[in-house]
């Protein structure tokens, strides 16, 4: 029997959802600084809108649960136009934690640095806000070289998006 995700179905299904909606709830009583979440959809636990408030910029983005959470990794994309080695030119985010539990076919990644069903999105937030990024293997590789080098260029480009996520944000 299979079910749509957000809808009662399978006991995963439900595990999963329960615990999106205990870790809802609690980002609700104790909220995380510079961070806000909450469903897309009412109807729906496995799609959260997020906003990340942060270096004078609002961060849009939208994290996708599969009907397996925890034991497989959210995804997360961001809607506000990004610049940085480890996010897509389509938005969505390529960092270690989110990767599915398995050993790196490609020799990149540590299997202890993958999605492990104990992390939480408290865990994916915390990481956000502290990792540097991956210059190893960029999702933008024309952000990683000029991460490389052109430093300055490099910030100078990323402080005017989040100059223009902040007056999108009060348009």
């Amino acid at each position: 029997m299979s079910s749509k995700p957000g809808t009662p179905g399978g006991s995963s299904t439900s595990n999963s959802s329960l615990l999106l909606r205990r870790q809802l709830l609690e980002l609700t009583k104790r909220p995380v600084e510079g961070f806000s979440a909450g469903l897309v959809d009412d109807n729906n636990l496995y799609e959260w809108e997020v906003l990340i408030i942060g270096e004078g910029g609002f961060l849009k983005a939208r994290l996708t649960f599969p009907e397996d959470f925890p034991l497989q990794p959210p995804k997360m994309k961001f809607l506000t136009p990004m610049w940085h080695p480890n996010i897509y030119a389509d938005g969505n985010l390529c960092i270690s934690i989110l990767h599915p539990p398995k050993d790196d076919e490609y020799g990149y990644e540590d299997a202890g640095e993958r999605w492990l069903p104990v992390h939480t999105l408290i865990s994916v937030i915390s990481l956000l806000s502290s990792e540097t990024p991956n210059l190893e293997s960029p999702a933008n590789v024309d952000a990683a070289k000029e991460v490389r080098t052109d430093f300055a260029g490099y910030k100078k480009k990323v402080r005017r998006l989040v100059r223009r996520s902040a007056e999108e944000a009060f348009d």
